[in-house]
């Protein structure tokens, strides 16, 4: 007998509550923007930012306030200290200054804390360093490792489902050429990763590209969504978080590939109906219905198992890939949503274009 978390045949209105969906995902994702202006971006971890870090581990809980009152009596370069893991023995103290000379920072570290606690009671873990150039490199790519992805998963969609691979590889074409050509005016690849995206839904939408339109804008509240959780958390921002975006954009996907491969089977039961019925609003919202409803049971027992080892990870993989499970925490409960009540939901918001009739055979004269 096999298990399942929802019954076999419920019957969720799922499309009918797409509105309250909307405004869920509205006001967290205005809420996300807004920690966002606030806080001036994300908090840059070393990775991205630049600088110095030096990881130290204490022997006991000595407290942050304390570690920073021996922290600033090093005059000879601003530091700020934070606390790091969930032991509350393990802190990061940090300094924004590029040009500086590591050894000696870390022998001031040493010094003021061996003053302090002695050399027994800390130890210095690790040292890493970041030079400006470095950290806006590694920004510039990480933009780009997320746009281009969302980009080929849109032609990917458009493909698979509304078989418009021509129209899907042109647009992804052309937006690669404009960016690649617009930088020649020094413009911040930032900001053209932006608007590329941005045209990206507009030229999804122009065309007619549903799918894949439903699928980046879940994609898109995913990420927003997680950074500015992490943004409202205070938490770091580097490349195991870039690594995050990306397992998370994949985890997403595929639930949502699952729903509406679901979608495309069930509509193509239409498609002996003329255009107008199969095009429907009340046709195409009770087959998303009942699409999703068919695959409920295997998305959220799949979230479940994933969010499990998440957790476990999350809570005894140690400090260095802490942050990295919580993103994928988040992610995972975030992207779960998102396919049942996003992505889904645009295609019944949007509407899609009538599923191909079947090509009629011709066996001995007769039709088949």
């Amino acid at each position: 007998m096999s298990f399942s978390f929802v019954k076999a045949n419920s019957n969720f209105n799922f499309v009918a509550k797409r509105k309250i969906a909307f405004l869920i995902s509205f006001i967290l994702i205005l809420g996300s923007i807004a920690s966002l202006v606030v806080n001036g971006g994300p908090r840059y971890g070393i990775d991205f930012a630049g600088g110095m870090v030096v990881q130290v581990a204490m022997q006991k809980d000595v407290g942050l306030e304390e570690l920073r009152a021996v922290t600033v009596e090093i005059d000879e370069v601003p530091l700020s200290v934070q606390e790091f893991g969930l032991d509350g023995s393990e802190y990061l103290i940090r300094t924004s200054i590029k040009d500086i000379d590591a050894q000696e920072i870390q022998k001031l570290i040493d010094a003021a804390l061996t003053n302090k606690y002695t050399a027994d009671g800390f130890t210095i873990q690790r040292v890493e360093m970041v030079g400006p150039k470095v950290g806006a490199d590694l920004r510039t790519s990480a933009l780009e490792a997320l746009f281009y992805t969302v980009l080929l998963l849109a032609i990917y969609i458009s493909g698979r489902f509304e078989q418009r691979w021509f129209v899907a590889i042109s647009m992804a074409v052309a937006l690669f050429a404009g960016v690649t050509v617009l930088q020649l005016f020094n413009i911040p690849l930032s900001i053209l990763i932006f608007i590329a995206l941005a045209i990206t839904l507009l030229l999804c939408w122009y065309l007619k590209l549903n799918y894949a339109l439903g699928a980046v804008l879940a994609l898109i509240h995913d990420v927003i969504i997680t950074v500015g959780i992490f943004s409202v958390l205070d938490k770091e921002f580097d490349l195991t978080i870039i690594a995050a975006l990306l397992a998370i954009i994949g985890y997403s996907l595929n639930d949502t590939i699952i729903v509406f491969d679901r979608i495309r089977e069930n509509l193509s039961e239409h498609a002996d109906a003329d255009k107008d019925k199969a095009a429907t609003e009340y046709v195409l919202s009770d087959e998303i219905n009942k699409s999703i409803n068919q695959t409920l049971s295997r998305t959220l027992l799949t979230s479940a198992t994933t969010l499990i080892t998440v957790f476990f990870l999350f809570f005894f993989g140690g400090s260095v890939i802490h942050d990295f499970a919580l993103a994928l925490m988040i992610g995972i409960i975030v992207g779960t949503y998102s396919s049942i009540f996003v992505a889904s939901s645009f295609l019944a918001a949007f509407g899609i274009s009538a599923p191909p009739k079947p090509r009629e055979k011709v066996i001995s004269g007769e039709v088949v």
